[in-house]
């Protein structure tokens, strides 16, 4: 997992630019087009997540998560006419994501595949692939693959239509390099807050909840945390009672946008409540409400995700490490997770 978090400015570069080129090939789905269902699990949800955002917000079309079950359970009929789906799995051999995007075709949806999977199954179901240059990813919990991802999606965003700049998307790999070559020391001093914890709530809003959501899976597989994934509205709506001294909250922001008041102000409830807070990115203004806080990348808030979850993705590793587990293969999982 540690070699495959230091691969990840590389495997950036290579997809950036692999797929880049295909932006016309996307513009031209989105022309028959109104709207866009993702469709995935695990990790890729997380991604999809970040995909959802940044296409409602910068794209101006719906985007919407599926419910893959509604397909491959309920064998229901819906009609997608105008809809894009696009499929997300790092293996492409999930066969529920295959077998919902084979429904959605049949529903009258146009399909796009994110895979780092070239000729996997679900590239033959999909009428544009766009395939990320990962590499063999031998851990079992994602990182490459995952960051390919998310750049894969912002490529997405840009085919369909988005107010973004495609130069900024190629600076995200030397923003993630200085990000896996010099990891922010405070890490160490939040790792070992996090050891004889039980659990840890890990929040954020827009383009940083699905790195909340990564965050919290992370320390869930590898360091066997009972770890929540919140935007941070839902946490106030209720669940901000479990935060304790026992039970610490990582807050996670870009060092811009519009989210980025509200995350200091929910790390000062936080701390007034007694709790600790941990910073991830967010810069000063985060930063002055934490415990500790790690330096987030320097990008633009769109892109911020593909910088944010590496902190996330190291403290992972040391923490397993540091409480005796191996973080390369979690007990009970496998690379390629089969779902009815």
């Amino acid at each position: 997992m540690d070699a495959e978090i230091a691969e990840q400015p590389t495997a950036l570069d290579r997809t950036l630019t692999s797929l880049l080129p295909q932006i016309p090939e996307i513009a031209a789905l989105a022309g028959e087009t109104r709207q866009v269902l993702f469709v995935a699990r695990g990790s890729s949800d997380n991604a999809a997540v970040y995909g959802s955002y940044l296409i409602q917000a910068h794209a101006g079309r719906l985007a919407t998560l599926a419910s893959p079950s509604i397909a491959t359970a309920y064998g229901a009929k819906v009609d997608l006419s105008g809809v894009l789906a696009v499929g997300l799995s790092q293996s492409g051999q999930t066969e529920e994501i295959v077998d919902t995007m084979r429904w959605a075709t049949s529903c009258g949806a146009r399909t796009l595949a994110v895979t780092n999977g070239p000729g996997s199954a679900l590239t033959q179901v999909a009428d544009v692939s766009l395939v990320t240059q990962a590499g063999t990813e031998k851990a079992v919990p994602a990182t490459k693959t995952y960051t390919t991802q998310l750049a894969a999606l912002a490529v997405l965003a840009l085919g369909l239509g988005a107010d973004l700049r495609s130069e900024e998307l190629r600076a995200v790999p030397e923003a993630v390099s200085a990000q896996v070559e010099n990891p922010d020391p405070r890490l160490d001093e939040i790792t070992e807050s996090l050891v004889g914890k039980p659990g840890v709530v890990v929040s954020g809003r827009g383009m940083a909840f699905s790195t909340a959501l990564e965050a919290a899976l992370k320390l869930k597989e590898a360091c066997y945390l009972h770890a929540m994934g919140l935007s941070y509205a839902d946490l106030l709506h209720g669940p901000i009672a479990v935060v304790d001294e026992q039970t610490p909250a990582i807050l996670v922001a870009a060092n811009d946008g519009p989210t980025l008041s509200g995350t200091a102000a929910l790390a000062r409830r936080v701390t007034d409540a007694g709790a600790a807070a941990y910073g991830i990115g967010g810069g000063s203004s985060l930063a002055a409400e934490c415990n500790a806080a790690v330096s987030g990348p320097e990008l633009p808030e769109w892109l911020a995700p593909l910088g944010l979850i590496v902190p996330a993705q190291i403290l992972t590793e040391r923490l397993a490490r540091r409480l005796g587990y191996d973080p390369d293969a979690p007990r009970g999982l496998g690379k390629v997770t089969q779902t009815g």
